[in-house]
């Protein structure tokens, strides 16, 4: 069937799917494999298959967010054999297919495997790419300065780990290119480290310690990751360049949709998002945007929505207990003082800390490119005002003249903040809120990175009340909602962006939907979780990190059963984005030695493994009654609901990479016919740990959207009365009425 006629059978609203299933696609699972999936996906009741990113990346890579390429499917993931056998297998069953594009960056990690970069680092400012990065050349000279050495450069070409051979300069596993004719008459034979350090200063870059980049850097990266360098879509000839396969997959009927990361990145949103619209015609487009409390989303924007994590947080709050809040800030405040961690327990305080030590930290030299920008003569003090406004903005970034509010807001609080800047603040405000301003553009790029690196990277690690709460797109602050406040934002969301997307999980959330169901129980027996945290750090050990000790108990608690090595790798990387007791760059063994054995005892100790094991057995329950409910609130809420892989059953996840890990489809496809098999006996699955309830909740409720779209066409909040009514939460969706249970503890 063609695409037009694809469209035409389902109807007008064929161009919005009624739900997806996102698939992590990677050369162990790729395209063809995803082609084989269809059948199952099916079954479930899926409408669209939501994909990651297929275009060429790094090799290696599981993500493929690190796109080095832009011309065609990826082989690695199948090709673009691939990618028609999953729209043939898709549209044939009548399903869509919606793919993740990244216009942001591009991965650079191996300059070798990047065309554009190569060519920019071989040539320099007289690369026909050079256009395509966001390079200050100015400042060094001429030069991209690479962060790459572990040493001095001096030290490097002693030893011979500089080197140039084949024609290339090399360092251990990396490779760059040589400027033409900047090798000499031997083609760059040298060995002795004077002609290296020499062949090295001809470049068009300059290699230097890794540290270095904090503060020094001169390309944008994405947030702080130096091997995704910024693209400059802005520029009509690197949209069209960086969009040639994907456009064609659209026009040629092989895509449906399309997700778009990272808009907050580009120097226009908006303005992308209309070139997008035209070159597609219109096709289905998601934004991952996040929303900070009740900020809409743009509505100029040519979008469907966002990528659903404003609704996530939404169920996990409308299933807290809110009378949790108080005793749970009193342990957090005892586990303070007992440990001497020091810190604001007040959220936006705890914030404005840790942006300013991102801003001032490792994207320092984001800040610094910003005052460069300036125009002379530059106020006194510029460099630390834009620092402090960066860690006083209130949401990820403005998209000018829209939400010059936000920028006011953070300039009072600047100034409450520093007094002492108040008049450097007042001198840049003209300029950062001018939307024709180059600074202002990229101020508006910069402070997205500042909160996602100051929040999302390292606050979220410290705030450890309730580790459900800190999750991508949530305000922790925001401690639980009541059910009225649920049904309002519903009503919202279905008046406003009906086909927005919503999600429980993705392959960027801190944890799974199941083990933050399981936490946010925990919420209803503050006093008991008290105790148990308790026992199991007398008997396990502490960290030394009582705030630490807390997560850490909670995502074991929330995971359990889980794999030792899956705990350790997860509180490897918890503790050093807090930053507190241990960082990245400057590692505290004895800190993670302890913090490892703890670990290790929970496995190995009777003692802790037992009390473990009894207290999960009686919180499970809660969580899976919590899990379905979520479930349930999720597929059946105004918007598209996402299912992530895997996620028909238990998702107990842990942050990435744990979280894109392979599925076992096989598994699923075997129980859900099963399952079927079951119900047309009258048989319905326990509530236990196979996740078979979760599946007959799942299949149930896609089914039902995939097949009954006219039974979704409003949003009407359904009072619950009795004594349990604070227990239950519905909605009339125009033929459906979903009733979900909460707070099961207090329920039984």
């Amino acid at each position: 069937m063609t695409d037009a006629g694809w469209r035409t059978e389902r109807g007008p609203e064929a161009r919005a799917p009624r739900s997806t299933y996102r698939l992590q696609i990677r050369p162990s699972f790729d395209l063809h494999d995803a082609a084989s999936a269809v059948d199952y996906l099916d079954a479930l009741g899926v409408d669209w298959l939501y994909l990651s990113p297929i275009l060429p990346s790094r090799g290696g890579s599981d993500h493929g967010y690190d796109v080095v390429a832009h011309d065609r499917v990826d082989p690695a993931r199948g090709g673009e054999a691939g990618l028609v056998a999953v729209a043939d297998a898709a549209h044939g069953a009548g399903l869509g297919v919606l793919v993740d594009i990244v216009p942001n960056h591009v991965g650079v990690a191996d300059a070798a495997q990047n065309a554009w970069w190569w060519s920019l680092l071989q040539l320099g400012p007289d690369s026909p790419h050079a256009d395509a990065f966001d390079v200050d050349w100015e400042v060094t000279g001429g030069k991209v300065r690479l962060p790459v050495l572990g040493g001095p450069l001096e030290e490097a070409a002693a030893a011979g780990d500089l080197r140039v051979e084949h024609g290339e300069l090399r360092y251990f596993e990396h490779r760059f290119p040589l400027a033409p004719g900047s090798a000499g008459d031997d083609d760059g034979a040298e060995s002795d480290a004077h002609d290296v350090l020499a062949v090295h200063e001809r470049q068009h870059y300059e290699l230097v310690h890794w540290q270095r980049a904090d503060a020094e850097l001169n390309y944008r990266r994405f947030f702080a990751v130096n091997e995704l360098a910024g693209v400059r879509v802005e520029l009509p000839g690197v949209f069209d360049a960086t969009h040639e396969a994907i456009v064609g997959w659209i026009r040629e009927g092989l895509v449906d949709g399309l997700r778009v990361d990272h808009p907050d990145g580009l120097a226009q949103p908006g303005a992308y998002l209309r070139r997008l619209a035209g070159a597609t015609d219109g096709a289905y487009v998601l934004v991952e945007k996040i929303l900070e409390g009740d900020e809409p989303l743009p509505s100029h924007w040519r979008t469907d929505g966002t990528t659903g994590y404003d609704a996530l947080a939404d169920v996990d709050r409308v299933l807290v207990d809110p009378a949790g809040e108080a005793p749970l800030d009193a342990l957090d405040a005892r586990l303070r003082a007992e440990t001497g961690i020091p810190g604001p327990t007040d959220w936006h305080e705890l914030i404005h800390g840790t942006k300013r030590g991102i801003a001032d930290g490792i994207l320092r030299s984001e800040v610094l490119r910003l005052e460069r920008m300036l125009r002379e003569p530059r106020p006194a003090g510029a460099a630390d005002a834009l620092a402090e406004l960066l860690a006083c903005f209130p949401v990820y970034r403005s998209y000018l003249p829209a939400g010059a509010d936000h920028l006011e807001a953070a300039a009072r609080l600047a100034r409450e903040h520093r007094p002492d800047l108040a008049a450097t603040i007042d001198a840049l405000l003209p300029v950062l809120g001018d939307a024709g301003d180059p600074v202002a553009v990229r101020f508006q790029q910069t402070s997205g990175m500042v909160m996602a690196k100051g929040v999302e990277d390292t606050a979220f690690y410290r705030y450890t009340r309730l580790g459900s709460l800190t999750e991508v797109g949530g305000d922790p602050s925001e401690f639980a909602i009541s059910v009225d406040r649920f049904h309002d934002r519903q009503v919202r969301r279905h008046a406003a962006w009906p086909h927005s997307m919503t999600t429980l999980s993705t392959h960027d959330t801190k944890r799974g939907e199941d083990v933050r169901a399981r936490i946010d129980a925990l919420a209803e027996i503050p006093e008991r979780w008290s105790i148990e945290l308790d026992g199991l750090r007398a008997t396990a050990g502490s960290t030394g990190d009582g705030p630490f000790d807390a997560l850490l108990w909670q995502a074991v608690v929330g995971a359990w059963p889980i794999e030792r090595e899956r705990v350790h790798a997860y509180a490897d990387k918890a503790a050093r984005e807090a930053s507190v007791s241990t960082t990245w760059t400057a590692p505290d063994a004895a800190f993670e030695a302890r913090m490892h054995a703890v670990i290790d005892r929970a496995y190995d100790d009777p003692a802790v493994r037992g009390r473990l094991d009894a207290f999960v057995a009686w919180l499970a329950p809660a969580g899976w009654s919590n899990s379905l409910s979520a479930k349930l609130l999720q597929l059946t809420m105004p918007g598209v609901p996402d299912v992530y892989q895997g996620s028909e059953l238990w998702e107990t996840s842990l942050v990435d990479p744990d979280n894109r890990r392979p599925v076992d489809l096989a598994l699923r496809r075997r129980m859900l016919a099963d399952l079927d098999d079951a119900v047309l006996r009258g048989e319905l699955p326990a509530t236990d740990a196979t996740g078979a309830a979760k599946l007959l909740v799942t299949s149930r409720a896609l089914r039902t959207r995939r097949e009954h779209p006219e039974w979704f066409t409003r949003y009407r909040p359904l009072e619950v009365a009795g004594e349990a009514a604070r227990h239950a939460i519905a909605f009339d969706r125009g033929g459906v009425v979903a009733v979900a249970t909460r707070l099961p503890v207090g329920l039984a």
